[in-house]
């Protein structure tokens, strides 16, 4: 099986601080090039979404 499924939690906000999503933990950039990256590169991306930290944001 060759595809990846996006990490994607629908909570889409961008922490200002870090520049991660506070769902998926990705940049925007990642996230808009995640429908074109093959496989490996998704893997990458999901390899490194573990050691990334982001602050919620308070209402």
């Amino acid at each position: 099986m060759n595809s990846v499924p996006s990490p994607c939690t629908g909570v889409c906000r961008i922490d200002p601080g870090s520049g991660f999503c506070l769902g998926c933990k990705r940049t925007m950039d990642e996230i808009a090039d995640w429908p074109m990256l093959p496989a490996k590169g998704k893997r990458a991306i999901l390899a490194r979404l573990a050691g990334r930290a982001v602050t919620p944001i308070k209402p």
